[in-house]
C-alpha cells in the first residue's frame, strides 16, 4: 500500500514537471514567432495632396538612377514631414532585375500609375529592347502630357527620343553616347557629354547618369523647393564626404 502511494507520488510530480515544461517551451515559441515590426514605420503612405515622383523601371536598369532619385526625393523636411509621393512604375507587377541583379518591386503598373508631377527615365547598358517597347515609349508620351517634368539620366534620353516628346529641346546623355544620340534623333539639341554633365531645358532634365543622376535629382528638387532644403537633403546624404573625404 505504502508503495503505492509513493508510486502514486512521484508520477503526480513528473507530470507536473512535464506540463511546465511544456508550457515553458509554448511560451518560448510563442516570443520566437511574434518579432518587433519593424516594417510599418519605413512604409510612406501615398498623400493626395503631395507632388509624386515616379521612377521608371524595367530588367536591366542601372540601379543607381533608381536610389539616386528616391534617395533625394524621399528625404524629409527639416521638420520631418514627408514632403512627395515617391513611386516605383514597371511595364506589369513582376519584379524587375537591375543590371546589377537586384530585385525591385514596382508600386505600380503602366495600367494603375497614377498621376505624376515628374517622370524620371532611367537607363540600361543596352537600351534596344527598351526603345523598341512600344509599351514603354507610350507610356513616356503619356505621362509627359501631365508631368510638369520630365528628367532622363544617361542613356534614358534615347527613350526620350524615341517618344519624340522633346524635340527641339537640349539634352545629354551617358559620356560618349551623344553621337549616336543625335545620329539616331536629330531633332534632338544633342549637348557635348564630355564638357557637360546636366541639362535643363524647359520641363526637361537630363544628365550623364550613374552618380550625376544625383545632379539632375537634386537640381529638380531645388526648383520644386528651395535652396535651403536642397542643402538640408545634401547634408542628409552626406556628400560633401564624397568630393572632400579624408583617410586616417
Amino acid at each position: 500500500m505504502r508503495t503505492s502511494f509513493v508510486l502514486f507520488f512521484a508520477l503526480l510530480v513528473f507530470s507536473c514537471n512535464t506540463k511546465q515544461s511544456t508550457d515553458s517551451k509554448k511560451e518560448a515559441i510563442v516570443e520566437t514567432q511574434s518579432p518587433s515590426d519593424t516594417l510599418t514605420k519605413h512604409l510612406k503612405p501615398f498623400k493626395q495632396d503631395l507632388p509624386t515622383i515616379g521612377l521608371l523601371m524595367y530588367n536591366g536598369v542601372l540601379q543607381s538612377e533608381v536610389v539616386a532619385t528616391s534617395d533625394v526625393f524621399a528625404k524629409p523636411s527639416a521638420d520631418g514631414e514627408q514632403l512627395f509621393n515617391v513611386i516605383t512604375i514597371a511595364e506589369t507587377e513582376n519584379p524587375i532585375t537591375t543590371e546589377e541583379g537586384m530585385h525591385f518591386v514596382p508600386d505600380y503598373t503602366f495600367d494603375d500609375c497614377p498621376k505624376l508631377t515628374a517622370l524620371f527615365v532611367p537607363s540600361a547598358y543596352d537600351m534596344y529592347a527598351q526603345v523598341h517597347n512600344e509599351k514603354i515609349v507610350e507610356f513616356i508620351k503619356k505621362k509627359n502630357n501631365e508631368t510638369e517634368y520630365t528628367v532622363s539620366n544617361c542613356a534614358g534620353a534615347h527613350l526620350i527620343g524615341a517618344s519624340g516628346i522633346a524635340d527641339g529641346k537640349k539634352i545629354v546623355t551617358w559620356i560618349g553616347g551623344g553621337k549616336q544620340l543625335q545620329k539616331d534623333y536629330p531633332n534632338l539639341k544633342v549637348q557635348d557629354d564630355s564638357l557637360v554633365t546636366f541639362v535643363k531645358d524647359g520641363k526637361f532634365y537630363s544628365s550623364n547618369g550613374n552618380l550625376a543622376s544625383y545632379i539632375s535629382a537634386l537640381n529638380l528638387l531645388e526648383t520644386m523647393t528651395s535652396k535651403e532644403h536642397r542643402t538640408f537633403v545634401e547634408s542628409y546624404l552626406y556628400l560633401d564626404r564624397l568630393q572632400n573625404w579624408k583617410e586616417d
